[in-house]
């Protein structure tokens, strides 16, 4: 818990929201720090079977603190938390901190499941693509607006925007900045349905996900995140060599029995 984040563990969800309304959950230095401590701990919590995150009040994101761009053009730095350092030192495995800031969520053991509204825009658009899933509201308006400040989208987005979107869509709208819908998003292949109800939808999905076995929950999110980076055959031993570890475990004989029985399992998280 803190001024920016709030994390609620509701029978294996974690209800993971930003709380910075008054400034429509903007990133600042707190918000950063508080991105990449919250996705550390859930990494280490073996009760969270599956993440839903959103934001309070009036929007998902509105992106980067306006105080920072101010400080650019006072000639001061402060475009990211670590602007007075190259922002190519790595800080976070493959990641420096601002990227870790998106990349944590992508990086976690267990699905996350983003719920989408009012507006995503720069670093907040970013945060949404951090998500395995994203339920947004058809009127949200999302950009790569990076470009508006003279600048690149810079945290995590473009590794992850590239397997999502077509590659002239993609340019367009980070060439131009371009303010979309949350229909546009989910016909570019940025959303992955659109709700009226983002949040309860995201919840009631993250539900059915905790409620299977969670040993291949995380196998199966391992697998997606590896495979842009095999071929074929590594892609083919690493589901093998994942279903070895699975086949006859505890879970699984659980998963087996409580269909069989037309029961709810019970899952021993470890």
């Amino acid at each position: 818990m803190s001024d920016r984040i709030e994390v609620k563990n509701i029978d294996g969800v974690a209800d993971v929201r930003l709380v910075r309304t008054d400034k429509m959950n903007a990133l600042d230095e707190k918000m950063f720090s508080a991105l990449v401590s919250t996705t550390e701990e859930l990494a280490n919590d073996n009760s969270v079977r599956c993440v839903v995150l959103s934001g309070e009040g009036r929007a998902f994101c509105a992106g980067l603190d306006m105080g920072n761009f101010g400080k650019m053009a006072e000639g001061s730095g402060g475009g990211s938390p670590t602007a007075r350092a190259p922002l190519a030192e790595r800080t976070h495995g493959v990641a420096n901190r601002p990227q870790q800031a998106v990349w944590g969520w992508h990086a976690l053991p267990v699905p996350v499941i983003a719920a989408v509204h009012g507006v995503a825009l720069g670093g907040g658009f970013q945060l949404s693509l951090g998500a395995d899933i994203r339920i947004v509201h058809p009127a949200t308006k999302m950009s790569i607006m990076e470009i508006k400040w003279g600048l690149v989208p810079d945290m995590a987005g473009t590794a992850i925007m590239r397997n999502l979107c077509r590659d002239d869509i993609l340019r367009e709208l980070t060439y131009t900045g371009r303010i979309f819908s949350g229909a546009d998003a989910l016909n570019y292949g940025f959303a992955t349905e659109v709700s009226e109800k983002p949040y309860e939808r995201a919840m009631e999905l993250a539900k059915t996900i905790a409620s299977k076995n969670p040993d291949a929950i995380r196998a199966n999110k391992q697998i997606f995140n590896n495979l842009p980076d095999l071929n074929a055959a590594e892609s083919l031993l690493q589901e093998s060599v994942l279903q070895d570890k699975i086949i006859g475990s505890k879970n699984q004989i659980e998963a087996v029995m409580a269909e069989l029985q037309k029961r709810a399992p019970v899952f021993d998280d470890g």
